[in-house]
C-alpha cells in the first residue's frame, strides 16, 4: 500500500498560514486519490480536502477560500496550504491514498491554532 509521512503542521495563530506536505512512496502516486483530513480531540475523522488524478479538487465546507490542496506527481507529494487559520482548525491532520477502494494513512501531524 505504500507509506505516507507527512510534514508542516505546528503552532500558529489565528490569521496565519502553514502548508502541510505528504510524501509518499511504494505506490504509483499519480494514479491516487490524495486526500487531507484532520480529527480534532472527541470528535470524528473529517475530510478535509482531495484531489484526484486528474487534478480535480473538492473541500469541505469549512475551508472553502482558506486551504488549497495541490500535487506534484514528479515529487510524490500531496500539499495541503492553509491561509487565514481559525482556533477550530486545531487538529492533527492526516494524509491519505486511495485506489480501488483501499486507502493507506499517514501517522498525522498536529497544528495548533491559538487565539
Amino acid at each position: 500500500q505504500g507509506q505516507l509521512v507527512e510534514s508542516g503542521g505546528g503552532l500558529v495563530q489565528a490569521g496565519g498560514s502553514l502548508r502541510l506536505s505528504c510524501a509518499a512512496s511504494g505506490m504509483i502516486f499519480s494514479s491516487y486519490l490524495m486526500g487531507w483530513y484532520r480529527q480534532a480531540p472527541g470528535k470524528q475523522r473529517e475530510l478535509v480536502a482531495a484531489i484526484n488524478a486528474g487534478g480535480n479538487t473538492n473541500y469541505a465546507d469549512s475551508v472553502k477560500g482558506r486551504f488549497t490542496i495541490s500535487r506534484d506527481n514528479a515529487k510524490n507529494t500531496v500539499y495541503l496550504q492553509m491561509n487565514s487559520l481559525k482556533p477550530e482548525d486545531t487538529a492533527v491532520y492526516y494524509c491519505n491514498a486511495k485506489i480501488l477502494g483501499v486507502g493507506s494513512w499517514g501517522q498525522g501531524t498536529q497544528v495548533t491554532v491559538s487565539s
